[in-house]
């Protein structure tokens, strides 16, 4: 057991490492005063008196802009692209899925001639590569039109703020 007239017996049994130890934590004891340091006064009349201590230097000021991180652009970029592969998919397998349940649904209408010796069936999966091609050109086309230019910007935007931080690290040597 502790001593009762000093908390921080070096003979107890207590375990400061051990979560489950039956004896109170006590706090740790105060540190003593390390030897380096120096007094806040002279000690000496003659001596002269100490420097002050250095300034920490001035913490910069917020950026005008957010973060590229906190961007909202990167959720525009997100969606933009999650647009883009959904026309483009939805293009190739929705006509894909249409000519199937046709052709499960309705085989008398698959059968039947457009033209002498034409079934629409033959038809419509012949034109499934024009679609697929349309969705191609979709996929292109949404590409250059609204998620490139938007992922350039951001990607501009980063290297602007990267060569930022860049003088900021050099300037804090």
């Amino acid at each position: 057991m502790s001593s009762p007239y000093h908390p921080y017996d070096p003979h107890d049994r207590y375990d400061p490492h051990d979560p489950f130890s039956p004896f109170p934590r006590y706090p740790a004891p105060p540190a003593p005063p390390s030897p380096s340091a120096s007094p806040s006064y002279a000690t000496y009349p003659w001596q002269p008196p100490t420097p002050p201590e250095p300034t920490a230097p001035p913490r910069h000021r917020t950026p005008d802009h957010p973060p590229l991180g906190h961007h909202s652009d990167l959720r525009i970029l997100r969606t933009a692209y999650r647009w883009q592969r959904r026309v483009a998919t939805l293009t190739a397998l929705g006509y894909f899925t249409l000519f199937l349940i046709l052709s499960a649904v309705a085989p008398g209408f698959m059968t039947s001639t457009i033209t002498d010796g034409l079934p629409t069936g033959l038809l419509l999966a012949l034109l499934q590569l024009p679609v697929t091609w349309l969705a191609i050109w979709l996929y292109e086309h949404t590409a250059g039109r609204y998620v490139d230019p938007l992922a350039d910007r951001i990607r501009k935007e980063a290297a602007v703020e990267a060569k930022r931080e860049a003088g900021k690290r050099e300037a804090g040597r």
